[in-house]
């Protein structure tokens, strides 16, 4: 009988996470918790200040970055509005659309467990042995 692990691959065909896997950089990008509640937001076209409100903490120039990456990877789309003064909306693609569901499935996932993790995280630091977290 063949060692069998995550998702039932035989032991020797274990995926490898390289360094060199172009999933790294995308995950990285598209995985962090400000893009994560942009796209939440951006359940209808949205200008920027509007999304600054819905994100209490962030700050204009981490807004600014995220909207960009997001648009890079082609997961929003930002489209210049002809009134004066000028103003942008931010809308998800077709693409970004795609991630709504798995995204609402980790969000869902965080709130549920929160309390439990939160616990944890107490449990953790209250033992002798215990490291400083780590931010």
């Amino acid at each position: 009988m063949k060692d069998t692990g995550l998702h039932g691959v035989d032991a020797e065909q274990r995926t490898v996470f390289r360094a060199d896997c172009p999933s790294r950089p995308i995950l990285d990008q598209i995985a962090d918790k400000w893009s994560m509640m942009v796209m939440a937001l951006l359940e209808r076209p949205t200008r920027f200040n509007e999304l600054k409100r819905g994100l209490e903490g962030i700050t204009q120039r981490v807004l600014t970055q995220t909207l960009r990456r997001l648009e890079r990877n082609g997961m929003i789309r930002r489209t210049v509005l002809a009134t004066s003064p000028v103003g942008v909306e931010y809308s998800l693609t077709p693409l970004g659309e795609s991630l709504r569901e798995p995204f609402g499935h980790l969000y869902d996932w965080t709130v549920e467990h929160s309390g439990e993790i939160q616990n944890c995280q107490r449990a953790y630091d209250t033992r002798e042995d215990a490291r400083p977290p780590v931010r």
